[in-house]
């Protein structure tokens, strides 16, 4: 729900009472991850996509019955990769879903505008029982799921502080409660405004980066240089960092130091060490690197911390141009984000995604929509007999006479 903030907002501003279907786990192959949403209007339109088309349709039609009766349900979608070959389909795997009426109530237009202003942001969704289909904000949710005291570390807890969408299994008088979360866009910040830096920012925010861009220069830091930056600053870098609310940066933000003038990047660096960030990074040759090093530990940065800048910055690529290069720095934020290994995935084996471990369904149980001989189905794709033969690849028709 929260990531279509900007598309449903305007319509429960209008009174208009929408469906939405989001993924609350993923098993084995799926295009997206827990959290992905899509909305059904009451004139049909959809807005969204939680799989690239294989199962759309099933979830299209789980969203008009929640839509229509206002109680909320669970199903699970996809294929097992035997069945999905057998079907014509090139992808296996299942998606766990609910689906649920949105309506424009303050909890859920108050949520969708904080999201659509780019806060963090989390909602519960009661899933079952009496209260089923009831909207809380976080405080409610808080109150309503207690932690016991010697919870260190409470799973409402940790979804809330990780902004994740997850599934609270009878955390609710015995009723599954969704927890849908929105974290803010990560924040770059890019200290230098060069050519790679430009290159850098335009990279970044087509990834869905927040960019700072901070340089002495006026003259650099311009709107025409860097039109997709949210954030132009003026001044010695260091002191722009040393001046950060630690409130505003997290684990996912990275710093990029790409001034090549060690009267900058060093301040700058040991200024970006002493915050809670995820990644600090720096460009120059192998020397500078060595001297740069040399350098902070003489401004009093430790070894431990000195050894935390990841230099010479980015991947090896081979590409040389600002856009390669900027292509190889992104490429190892993200690696370090989520622990990847950098390597090509066809030289890997295993999961290509790495994502949780979800619950296993009680013991004896067969998860709704699934068949006890592990083929997973909808309940309304198994209704058809020739489904099957309905898709050659995820949503799209078979040629005339294909069999």
């Amino acid at each position: 729900m929260l990531e279509r903030a900007h598309e449903l907002l305007p319509l429960l501003r209008n009174g208009d009472m929408v469906a939405a279907v989001t993924v609350t786990r993923v098993a084995r192959s799926a295009p997206r991850g827990a959290g992905a949403t899509m909305a059904v209007t009451a004139d049909g339109r959809v807005i969204g996509s939680i799989s690239g088309g294989c199962v759309e349709g099933d979830a299209i039609l789980l969203a008009h019955g929640a839509r229509i009766d206002g109680a909320p349900r669970a199903a699970r979608l996809g294929f097992s990769d035997d069945a999905a070959h057998a079907a014509g389909l090139a992808c296996g795997g299942s998606v766990d879903v609910a689906a649920y009426a949105v309506r424009p109530e303050p909890v859920v237009i108050e949520a969708l505008e904080a999201a659509a202003g780019g806060h963090g942001v989390t909602v519960g969704l009661v899933l079952g029982g009496p209260a089923a289909g009831t909207m809380l904000d976080e405080d409610a949710l808080r109150a309503a799921i207690a932690a016991p005291p010697e919870a260190a570390d409470a799973p409402l807890d940790a979804a809330i502080r990780r902004r994740e969408t997850v599934v609270l299994t009878g955390a609710l008088d015995g009723h599954d409660v969704l927890v849908l979360s929105h974290a803010p866009a990560p924040r770059l910040i890019v200290v230098g405004a060069g050519e790679h830096a430009a290159a850098l920012c335009r990279v970044a925010a087509a990834a869905g980066f927040a960019v700072t861009v901070c340089d002495v220069w006026e003259t650099l830091v311009t709107r025409e240089r860097f039109p997709a930056a949210v954030e132009l600053i003026v001044g010695l870098p260091h002191e722009h960092l040393a001046g950060l609310d630690a409130s505003v940066v997290d684990d996912r933000t990275a710093v990029c130091v790409l001034t090549h003038d060690e009267r900058s990047d060093v301040p700058a660096l040991a200024a970006a060490l002493a915050l809670p960030v995820g990644f600090v990074g720096a460009m120059g040759a192998r020397g500078t690197v060595a001297h740069r090093t040399a350098l902070l530990r003489e401004a009093g940065v430790t070894a431990l911390d000195a050894a935390r800048v990841r230099s010479p910055l980015g991947l090896d690529l081979g590409g040389a141009s600002p856009d390669e290069t900027a292509i190889s720095v992104l490429a190892e934020i993200v690696a370090a984000r989520y622990g990847g290994s950098g390597v090509p995935l066809s030289a890997r084996s295993g999961p290509l995604h790495r994502r949780p471990a979800a619950a296993a369904p009680p013991s004896g149980e067969t998860p709704a929509g699934e068949t006890p001989h592990g083929a997973t189905t909808s309940a309304s794709t198994a209704a058809r007999p020739h489904a099957a033969r309905e898709t050659a690849g995820c949503g799209i028709p078979l040629p005339a006479g294909a069999s």
